[in-house]
C-alpha cells in the first residue's frame, strides 16, 4: 500500500469516528500511539472534520452574534493546531530523509510534503460530505445528481493528488528533490505581531 493509500485510510477513519456522534463538541479518541506518524494523521484530519462541521455552524443566518465570535476564536485556533500538525508531519519526513544526499541537480517542490497531505484530508472530507449529498433521499433527483457528478470530479482529483505525493516522496527519498520547510509566520496570532492586540496594551 503506498503511503497517500494508507493516509486515506486513516482519514477516513477519522472522518467515521466523528459521524458516530457527529457533535464538534466530542471528545477525540485516537486509536494509535502518540509516537506514530499515523497518531499524527488521523488527529490532523479529526481537527479538519471539526473544523469542517464549525464552518457549517457559523453560517447560519440567525447564528446569535456573540456564539459566533466565540466560534469564530474557536476556528482561529483550530486553524492554529493545523499548522502545528502540519509542522509536525513536515518534522516527521525530514527525520525519515535525513542521511538522504541530494544529487547535484535536485531540484525543490512548491511545497512540502506535510501541506500536501493536508490537502489529502480536506479532500477526504470533501469526498464524504459530497458523497453524503449524492444519496440524499429528500434532495432532488438533479441535486443528486450534480453532487454525483462533483462526486467524480473529487475522486479523480484524490487518485492524482496521492500519485503526486508518492512520486514526490519517492523523489525526496531518492535525491531527486530535497525538503526545505518554511515555518508558517502566521502573525494575526501573535500579540506582538498584530496591531490590534499589541496596540491594546498601550
Amino acid at each position: 500500500m503506498s503511503f497517500t493509500a494508507h493516509c486515506n485510510v486513516i482519514f477516513n477513519k477519522a472522518i467515521e469516528d466523528y459521524h458516530v456522534i457527529d457533535n464538534v463538541d466530542t471528545p477525540i479518541n485516537n486509536p494509535y500511539d502518540r509516537d506514530e506518524i499515523d497518531n499524527r494523521l488521523y488527529l490532523k484530519c479529526w481537527i479538519d472534520t471539526v473544523q469542517w462541521h464549525l464552518e457549517d455552524i457559523i453560517r447560519d443566518p440567525h447564528i446569535d452574534p456573540i456564539e459566533a465570535l466565540a466560534l469564530k476564536r474557536r476556528i482561529d485556533r483550530s486553524n492554529q493546531d493545523r499548522t502545528d500538525l502540519v509542522e509536525q508531519i513536515d518534522s516527521y519526513f525530514r527525520q525519515k530523509y535525513s542521511d538522504v544526499k541530494p544529487v547535484d541537480d535536485a531540484r525543490l517542490n512548491t511545497e512540502s510534503p506535510a501541506w500536501a497531505i493536508d490537502r489529502l484530508s480536506i479532500l477526504a472530507l470533501k469526498i464524504y460530505h459530497m458523497k453524503e449529498q449524492a444519496e440524499r433521499h429528500d434532495a432532488s433527483e438533479e441535486h443528486r445528481q450534480r453532487c454525483q457528478d462533483k462526486l467524480a470530479i473529487l475522486l479523480e482529483q484524490q487518485k492524482d493528488l496521492g500519485t503526486a505525493i508518492d512520486q514526490l516522496l519517492e523523489d525526496i527519498e531518492a535525491g531527486r528533490k530535497y525538503m526545505k520547510v518554511y515555518r508558517q509566520m502566521k502573525m494575526y496570532n501573535d500579540p506582538s505581531t498584530n496591531p490590534v492586540l499589541y496596540g491594546n496594551k498601550k
